[in-house]
């Protein structure tokens, strides 16, 4: 019953991903050719074919590294084959939050009204500091992934040492050590110093939206309704863009607090529930871009 339910978790799980890889790669694909037809990309373009592709790219590990774990239960979780999976996914979640916060730091400082000195010169000065957020968010991600990546040599190497004995005393406490206190605090911090820059600046374009919504709303007459529309569906695009994120972030930490072997079914349950967001943020990507709608409608066609 159990493998009946494993099987079909996986199968849910492959699903959203393909659906996540539709979504992120005709992103990628609609920005890329537009990058060559105009030999330029705006800033903010920059940021979302980044963030498009870095998902794409992170779908199809989460798929290959699931299909394997299910074909083979039994292997050693820091296998060497587990740990190239590995080091892929956590460079692969890391940049993407990243990116995903970047875009929401550009959001609010070209899109809010605020009128501080501090956040005008941010305004002027953003644009060009893009390619440096970029590889800052790569250079931070690789960092993550290459700690990670040592302690799960350092696991792997003892487990071989032990003789490949998994119910080695000496071996089994260095590894619930490292997950417990190693990875899982690097992986706090690194995941949470992005998701706080992302809070606030969205915390700040959400207040900057509600004061512009009232002005509006004041001086609005009953003929002017398709403003009033618009503004209602850019509040509720930014409050799912933020609750996707928040969700995403919570549903990483409480799986990587929860250390769960392969073959049980709580493994897959959480899969599910961490690719879910990054399936459906996407698709509100897509969906609230007006451009991008066009193309997907003459795509279509």
């Amino acid at each position: 019953m159990t493998d009946k339910k494993i099987i079909a978790l996986l199968a849910i799980l492959v699903l959203l991903c393909l659906v996540a890889v539709t979504g992120n790669g005709f992103i990628t694909v609609a920005l890329s050719v537009k990058w060559l037809l105009r030999r330029t990309l705006s800033p903010h373009n920059k940021l979302l074919i980044s963030l498009a592709a870095s998902r794409f790219c992170l779908q199809w590990v989460v798929i290959g590294k699931n299909i394997y774990v299910f074909v083979n239960p039994g292997s050693f979780p820091y296998s060497p084959v587990i740990q190239i999976l590995n080091f892929m996914w956590d460079f692969l979640t890391a940049v993407t939050i990243w990116f995903c916060s970047w875009l929401g730091f550009f959001y609010c400082v070209k899109i809010a009204t605020l009128t501080h000195p501090a956040f005008l010169w941010l305004k002027y000065k953003v644009p060009g500091w893009v390619p440096w957020m970029l590889l800052s968010a790569v250079g931070m991600s690789g960092l993550t992934s290459i700690l990670c990546f040592i302690g799960n040599q350092i696991i792997y190497q003892n487990h071989l040492r032990s003789g490949r004995q998994p119910w080695n005393i000496t071996g089994n406490s260095l590894r619930h050590s490292l997950e417990t206190f190693y990875f899982f605090s690097i992986k706090v911090i690194m995941w949470t110093i992005p998701t706080v820059i992302f809070t606030i600046f969205m915390i700040l374009l959400l207040i900057s939206l509600i004061r512009h919504m009232k002005k509006t709303f004041l001086v609005l007459s009953g003929h002017q309704d398709i403003r009033v529309q618009a503004h209602i569906k850019a509040f509720l695009t930014l409050l799912s863009f933020i609750i996707l994120f928040i969700s995403c972030f919570l549903t990483l930490i409480l799986s990587s607090a929860s250390s769960t072997q392969f073959q049980e079914l709580k493994y897959w349950i959480w899969q599910v529930v961490i690719h879910l967001c990054t399936v459906i943020h996407p698709l509100v990507l897509l969906f609230s871009n007006p451009r991008l709608r066009a193309m997907l409608k003459r795509g279509c066609c």
